[in-house]
């Protein structure tokens, strides 16, 4: 942060904001906000270049086609890496979280390059499409309750050695390995399969992202009646039997 205010980016909401995880952005800016802080939110188009001295970026889901598009536009463009090499936090979802790996498969059925900023890769699933409500335990070094969200995608993510799963799967499938494993981060590099959208039903996994920004410990409290009451209500949703 410069001058004390937060620029938040959103990558490509043209292309990659299918599944309302344009919501996560909302929720960063409010809980930034609730602290005191001055926001600066920045949406950056698909044609448009990635700015390098931004606190958090955001990536969505989407489409096949503009999941191909998307990263052959952020590799061309580089400034994604520049700015996390100066230290910034990505969150990225879904289709985004498969970008952020090392590759996936496109429309084409072919091999795509991801943006090697996590060790994962993702290929296309033989089984059922993976929908519905997840319930996870994230990572214990994380210090987070546990992660709510939805689903819905084909791909299977494997998580690498340069990584860290990000939550194990307790409902759902996660990552779609059948190892429980779901989502991964590395430093501040953040990806996962949940949408919901996922920040606004883990608003404690939104002020990880600020505290990372502000390097900081701790936040100021706010109040968050609204946000448990959405938790509680898709936690028991989930664990309904089917």
């Amino acid at each position: 942060m410069s001058d004390n205010q937060l620029r938040v980016v959103w990558i490509y909401p043209d292309l990659l904001s299918t599944y309302g995880d344009q919501g996560n952005v909302l929720v960063v800016e409010r809980r930034a906000r609730q602290r005191g802080l001055d926001v600066a939110r920045l949406d950056v188009r698909s044609d448009q270049p990635i700015p390098t001295s931004g606190d958090i970026y955001l990536i969505g889901g989407g489409e096949d086609r503009p999941q191909r598009l998307a990263a052959e536009r952020l590799r061309r463009d580089g400034g994604l890496h520049r700015a996390v090499d100066n230290g910034a936090i990505v969150f990225s979802v879904c289709a985004g979280y498969q970008i952020l790996g090392q590759e996936f498969i496109n429309d084409l059925g072919q091999r795509e390059p991801g943006l090697g900023l996590l060790d994962v890769v993702s290929v296309r699933g033989e089984a059922e499409r993976c929908v519905g409500d997840v319930l996870a335990d994230i990572d214990p070094r994380l210090g987070l309750p546990p992660l709510t969200g939805f689903e819905n995608h084909q791909g299977v993510t494997h998580v690498g050695s340069g990584a860290r799963a990000l939550a194990q799967v307790r409902l759902g499938n996660g990552n779609g390995t059948g190892d429980g494993t779901e989502g991964a981060y590395n430093g501040t590099v953040f990806g996962t399969y949940m949408h919901g959208p996922v920040l606004a039903r883990n608003p404690l996994i939104a002020d990880l992202l600020l505290k990372l920004a502000l390097d900081v410990n701790a936040l100021p409290p706010v109040d968050d009646h609204w946000y448990e009451a959405l938790r509680n209500e898709r936690i028991a949703a989930a664990q309904q039997p089917a």
